[in-house]
């Protein structure tokens, strides 16, 4: 693709979370930091919601905002561009689509958390995403014992170098992915098998643990057509475990499910 559409988010002091159309596409930690990815899956033609929610973000339900005070310290920025490739949304040179910006000064008063939302109109052709029509999920102990059994299943898949149950509950969203970026779907399925035969050739993969009851929250997204299976650190439920070298990098697979007749679907 000659250009991508990509987010940017920045924040010093905090940790944040970035949303387009209702799902989180970028995050970082109490400490900040700076997150770009592009966004064309999330993204919708016409009027898009753009927002970002600064501050302790409760997996299990929204706490209610409480008064506070700035010290100073506090800045966040989230900025969607249209780049060329190689080129980041910081670049003067980029085409600039919206931005959202916030830095209180001393002792300016705000809630905390502190969210922040706009609409933007975005110059893309895309397709109405699966995702937008899925049905409203119903949360519940029977979802949570859907859940479990299928992440616990994928985990054990995993341990083996098998990739194919992963495949096929992310047909969909691959598909659309593939549309989303203009590649081959074949191509992107291809990928993904030669990524877990890497990680099972290395001995990475016999280190995501099945889940255990009780052991994450589902989250939900998209006004509760989508749930994200979560730790409770925010951090996704199937990753490898940490090794012995800290420099090693972790894999995780984020996963955005639809129920749809009693039937789990990775959308996102």
């Amino acid at each position: 693709m000659e250009r991508l559409m990509m987010l940017r988010l920045w924040a010093k002091g905090c940790a944040v979370e970035a949303h387009l159309n209702g799902l989180c596409v970028a995050s970082v930690g109490p400490e900040g930091g700076c997150v770009t990815l592009p966004v064309h899956e999330y993204a919708l033609q016409g009027r898009n919601r753009m927002s970002f929610v600064a501050g302790a973000m409760p997996l299990a339900g929204a706490a209610p905002a409480q008064p506070r005070r700035a010290r100073g310290d506090l800045a966040v920025q989230v900025t969607l561009a249209l780049c060329h490739t190689g080129q980041s949304p910081a670049d003067p040179n980029a085409q600039s689509l919206s931005q959202l910006s916030w830095a209180p000064a001393v002792d300016e008063q705000h809630d905390w958390p502190f969210s922040f939302s706009r609409d933007v109109e975005l110059p893309v052709r895309f397709p109405r995403w699966r995702w937008l029509d899925a049905p409203t999920v119903n949360l519940g102990p029977a979802l949570d014992r859907l859940v479990l059994e299928t992440l616990q299943g994928l985990a054990l898949d995993f341990q083996r170098g098998d990739a194919e149950s992963y495949l096929q509950l992310s047909r969909l969203r691959t598909e659309e992915l593939a549309l989303a970026y203009q590649r081959q779907a074949s191509d992107w399925v291809q990928g993904i098998r030669d990524h877990f035969q890497a990680l099972f050739e290395a001995g990475s993969l016999g280190t995501v643990l099945p889940p255990e009851p009780g052991s994450f929250v589902l989250r939900p997204l998209a006004d509760g057509r989508l749930v994200e299976p979560l730790m409770p650190d925010g951090s996704p439920v199937l990753k490898t475990e940490p090794g012995a070298d800290p420099l090693q990098s972790q894999a995780a697979w984020p996963l955005r499910l639809a129920q749809v007749e009693g039937k789990l679907y990775i959308l996102r």
